[in-house]
C-alpha cells in the first residue's frame, strides 16, 4: 500500500544531506580554484615560491573555514546569524593567514602565537554558549578585547618593545589590530541581532 511513496521526514533528510554534500563539494571546488592562483603565478613570477606544505596548509585552512561555516551557520535560522558566522569565520581565516605569512607583530613567532589565544577564547566561548546567538555575541566581544590586549601586553614587556618599533611600527600594529577588533565586534553585533530576532519570534509564538 505504501510502495513507491517516500516518507516526508525521510525525504527531507535525504534532501538535506544531499544539499550539504553539494555545498561541501562547492567549497572544495572554490578552494581548488583559489589554489590555482599561486600555482599559475609561480610559472610567471619568482615572488611566488610555494612548496607542497604551503599548498596543503592553504587548502586545509580554506576548506576548514568553509566547513566550519557550513556546520555552524545551519544552527541559526536567521540571516543575521549566518552573516555573523560568516564574518567570524572570515576574520579567523584572515588572522591565521596573515600570522602565518608575515606575522602581525613583526616576525617574532613567540609574540604572534598569542593571537591563537584569541581564537581559543572564541572556540571555548562557542562551546559554552552551545552556539546560541546571545552567548556567541559575548564570546565575540571577548575575542575583540583579547585581540587588542595582545599589542598592549607586548608593549609593556621590555624584551618585546623593539618588535613594535619595526615596520609597520606601533601605529601600524595597533591599526591592524583595530581592524580585527572591528570585525569581531561586527560579528558580535550580528549575533546580538540574531538573538533579538529569535526572542521576538519566541514571544510571537507564545502570543
Amino acid at each position: 500500500m505504501h510502495e513507491g511513496k517516500a516518507m516526508p521526514g525521510k525525504s527531507e533528510n535525504r534532501g538535506g544531506r544531499r544539499g550539504s554534500r553539494l555545498r561541501i563539494a562547492a567549497w572544495a571546488a572554490v578552494v581548488a580554484l583559489i589554489l590555482l592562483i599561486p600555482l599559475i603565478a609561480m610559472q610567471f613570477s619568482d615572488e611566488w615560491n610555494w612548496d607542497l606544505f604551503d599548498f596543503v596548509f592553504a587548502g586545509a585552512l580554506l576548506f576548514g573555514a568553509g566547513l566550519t561555516y557550513e556546520l555552524v551557520a545551519k544552527k541559526g535560522g536567521t540571516t543575521a546569524y549566518r552573516a555573523a558566522v560568516g564574518v567570524a569565520v572570515a576574520t579567523a581565516l584572515i588572522l591565521v593567514w596573515v600570522n602565518a605569512a608575515v606575522g602581525i607583530i613583526g616576525d617574532d613567532e613567540s609574540v604572534n602565537l598569542m593571537y591563537f589565544g584569541v581564537l581559543a577564547i572564541g572556540i571555548i566561548g562557542a562551546l559554552i554558549a552551545r552556539l546560541r546567538p546571545q552567548g556567541m555575541a559575548r564570546a565575540l566581544f571577548a575575542m575583540a578585547i583579547a585581540q587588542m590586549l595582545v599589542p598592549v601586553i607586548v608593549l609593556t614587556i621590555p624584551n618585546f618593545r623593539g618588535v613594535l618599533v619595526e615596520p609597520p611600527g606601533v601605529v601600524g600594529v595597533f591599526g591592524l589590530n583595530a581592524f580585527f577588533v572591528m570585525l569581531w565586534i561586527g560579528s558580535a553585533w550580528l549575533f546580538r541581532k540574531a538573538a533579538r530576532e529569535q526572542n521576538s519570534r519566541g514571544r510571537s509564538a507564545v502570543a
